[in-house]
């Protein structure tokens, strides 16, 4: 019988973290996001901010964490339906997820609010931080991830080297490859040195939502043009690196298709 948790969701198959249980700061019939990317498996943005406030209480889904059958996890990971950064609990859920379970804890962030300091506090505690940047140009931010107002290309770049500084864990980048920028891949490669990533993950949106992905071949061959210059990151890309496991998920059809983890 599947649960109807709220606040948490899975574990869903990850190409990049194993079984991964998501957990939820929003929890809310709208997506919430600073971002309207034309891949977005969630949907449109009708609900643009940049401010940061609790949307969700920690304690409900400490609560929920501990009604949680035994299943096989690997990450704890803070996604769902809204950019996590956007949660001013953040960090105070990742301590409290890490005080009460074994499992290492990630975040999937699209690093618009990473000059923050405050949002790169909260984002600290995690073992593994995914940052995002599928833009190399300002114009290419404009049509490919439609920030909100005020959210300048240079802040994305800018804001995850100033993270990289002082934190403790693993960060990966993530670079979505469609059509309209993948003229743009050289440029890419520079951000990716520049911010010098422990991994870096090419991808391209395999899960329904309006926009084609790139072909395995095309795919694999923008990850060997990384791997030749960005020699200490470790380059993964999403079809090479497809789950083999079976994961059995805890969450209803309508819960995982509304975080869009299923077609």
């Amino acid at each position: 019988m599947k649960t109807p948790f709220k606040y948490i969701y899975g574990p869903v198959p990850s190409w990049r973290l194993g079984s991964s249980l998501g957990v939820d700061l929003f929890s809310q019939e709208e997506k919430i996001c600073d971002f309207d990317c034309v891949y977005c498996q969630l949907g449109p943005t009708k609900r643009y901010t940049r401010d940061r406030k609790k949307y969700v209480a920690i304690e409900d889904v400490i609560d929920e964490l501990g009604e949680l059958p035994g299943t096989e996890i690997d990450f704890i990971t803070f996604s769902g339906r809204g950019e996590p950064t956007l949660a001013a609990n953040l960090g105070e859920g990742i301590r409290a997820v890490k005080f009460i379970r074994k499992e290492p804890v990630a975040v999937l962030t699209n690093a618009s609010l990473m000059r923050s300091e405050e949002a790169r506090m909260n984002l600290s505690p995690a073992d593994l931080v995914v940052a995002k940047i599928d833009a190399y140009s300002p114009a290419s931010l404009r049509d490919i991830n439609r920030p909100a107002e005020g959210i300048e290309f240079g802040d994305i770049p800018e804001g995850i080297k100033a993270f990289k500084k002082s934190f403790k864990g693993k960060l990966a980048l993530q670079m979505m490859f469609i059509d309209s920028n993948k003229d743009g891949v050289d440029k890419m490669i520079g951000l990716a040195v520049d911010i010098d990533p422990d991994e870096i993950q090419i991808n391209t949106p395999l899960r329904p939502c309006p926009v084609w992905p790139l072909a395995r071949e095309e795919i694999l061959r923008i990850a060997e043009r990384f791997a030749a210059v960005c020699g200490r990151a470790r380059v993964v890309s999403v079809y090479d690196q497809r789950v083999t496991k079976h994961v059995v998920s805890l969450s209803d059809e309508d819960t995982l298709k509304r975080r869009g983890k299923i077609g």
